[in-house]
């Protein structure tokens, strides 16, 4: 036993008949959303640890698959390390390697039983070093965070109060584990893993200071957006249009996406108005726009619409085929869209007539290619063996999705 836990130990016993009060859960966030290989990562204690160790782990690459939302399995990238026990606001220096660019998570344990975690992206070193770049949703995870971090009793998001601000430097729920992340962000970590793709990884807050959508064209023959991408800074989507216009792909593999504009300022991040009130509706950029949610959070197949040999090549997938489970949220085109966008899948009348999800592909003058897929749930349904199927058809035909997805990334990627 470590000397610090045997000294614990033994001044617990030298107390008798003290009701423990049940621990303080644990609390953990980094200072940065991400962070470069071979620096120096400040991890922020937001409550006390006792005889606490800590550990870094490479999210998605683990074997298996996850269930709980409130867990990151992941595959350490080095020893655990003792921390002890340490007052609430301590700052724990934790050395970044040269580790690939991906998502991480630190885990610390405490000695009373807690377990919490804590999310941090990893940059690459430079930018192109590999041709697809992937941007995490940094700034959608913590809109969707309900931490009360005053203790009013109310969460501390525009989702449940008239205060259009929230805090990017705070633990998340859950143990820390991102709202979405285990449905949408981590089966897409999972796919490209276990698919031997190598992409390069940033978060939101990294595309704001890029900034610059020459600088990712010349890096990048695509970006992906896997996660729900539903709050950018005007940096952002100037960039993401700029690199679109000048040939690069673009990838959008949930729904709601490029919804809000938001301002950050500091470590706080205000939302603004919606991009479609300012002008610059999203279905101009994605080719759909949002449609319509669902609090029920029905579900359906997407029905292969299009005959393209690209698409559908090495499947068995025709028009009329079913296959995953999509919803939640729901995107079909609008006013804006592009005139030559096609749809290659729908969700038919999935929230009543009218209501329809639409998977489109359009292509620029400058022969960019923009996919989104117009629902939730894609990836997670036709990769995760365990996501549920609304039908046999579409379990059946699970495998034949996933090679249409390796189609859309060849195509996309270049490859």
């Amino acid at each position: 036993m470590h000397p610090l836990a045997a000294a614990a130990a033994a001044a617990a016993l030298a107390v008798p008949n003290r009701v423990a009060a049940p621990p303080t859960p644990l609390e953990i966030a980094f200072t940065s959303e991400s962070a470069a290989p071979a620096t120096t990562a400040f991890l922020r204690l937001w409550t006390p640890t006792h005889n606490a160790t800590l550990q870094v782990l490479h999210a998605g690459v683990e074997p298996g698959h996850t269930k709980s939302r409130d867990l990151i399995r992941g595959v350490a990238v080095g020893p655990r390390r003792w921390i002890g026990t340490r007052p609430v606001g301590t700052l724990v220096r934790v050395r970044v390697g040269e580790w690939p660019s991906g998502v991480y998570a630190a885990r610390v344990l405490d000695g009373d039983g807690g377990a919490a975690y804590a999310p941090l992206v990893v940059r690459p070193r430079r930018l192109g070093q590999h041709r697809v770049l992937v941007v995490l949703p940094t700034y959608t995870w913590q809109a969707y965070n309900f931490r009360d971090d005053d203790g009013d009793g109310r969460a501390d998001t525009w989702y449940a109060r008239r205060d259009s601000r929230v805090r990017l430097d705070r633990p998340f729920m859950n143990r820390g584990v991102p709202p979405h992340f285990r449905h949408y962000d981590l089966p897409f970590l999972h796919w490209i893993a276990r698919t031997g793709k190598r992409c390069d990884f940033i978060s939101d807050a990294d595309l704001d200071r890029i900034g610059s959508g020459r600088t990712l064209a010349r890096a990048y023959d695509l970006i992906v957006f896997p996660g729900h991408s539903e709050y950018v800074t005007r940096r952002e989507y100037d960039a993401i249009e700029r690199y679109r216009d000048l040939g690069g792909n673009l990838a959008f593999l949930t729904a709601n996406e490029f919804f809000w504009r938001v301002v950050r300022r500091g470590d706080m991040l205000r939302r603004i108005t919606e991009w479609r009130e300012l002008g610059r509706p999203e279905a101009a950029l994605i080719g759909v726009q949002y449609r319509a949610n669902d609090k029920l959070s029905r579900k359906a197949p997407w029905v292969v619409r299009t005959r393209a040999g690209w698409l559908l090549a090495g499947t068995r997938l025709r028009p009329g085929s079913r296959f995953g489970s999509g919803g939640i949220e729901i995107d079909s085109r609008g006013p804006a869209s592009p005139p030559d966008v096609q749809t290659l899948a729908l969700i038919p009348s999935l929230y009543g007539r009218g209501f329809t999800a639409e998977m489109t592909l359009y292509t620029t003058p400058a022969g960019a290619k923009v996919f989104a897929a117009g629902a939730f749930g894609l990836v997670e349904s036709i990769v995760e063996p365990d996501a549920p199927l609304p039908d046999p058809e579409a379990g059946r035909t699970r495998a034949d999705a996933q090679r249409m997805l390796e189609n859309v990334w060849r195509v996309l990627a270049k490859r």
